[in-house]
């Protein structure tokens, strides 16, 4: 049924233009589309869209993956140098390193958007 059909992912956020300000400017994502309480940013060959709700920051889970190979250090990094805070879930983990999860060759970052969605890079193993 959805197998062959495009998927894209959805964040809610409280405050449009400081959503904006920080997918567009602090994550370097290019803006594709913006219809006011609605906007898209792209990310490699996907989608982003950005939407206003009242329930934005209420998931606890994941709200959106990148997948990085190699390049979670470099990225965790020009995060870091953006102001950016990585959180940290050290249970189940080798280590983590300046925000960065290590498990064998699994590298993997976590942090948050000004709404405190939780946003995910990995890569490696």
């Amino acid at each position: 049924m959805l197998k062959d059909k495009t998927s894209a992912a959805i964040v809610a956020c409280s405050d449009i233009d400081a959503a904006k300000r920080f997918y567009t400017e602090t994550l370097g994502l290019p803006l594709a589309a913006d219809h006011g309480d609605v906007f898209t940013v792209t990310t490699g060959e996907s989608l982003l869209n950005i939407y206003r709700s009242d329930f934005a920051g209420t998931n606890k889970a994941n709200a959106a993956v990148w997948g990085a190979g190699g390049d979670v250090e470099a990225i965790a990094a020009e995060l870091r140098g953006a102001g950016v805070t990585l959180d940290e879930y050290p249970d189940g983990f080798d280590a983590v390193r300046d925000g960065v999860h290590v498990k064998g060759d699994f590298r993997a970052i976590w942090f948050k958007d000004p709404d405190g969605n939780i946003l995910h890079v990995n890569g490696g193993g």
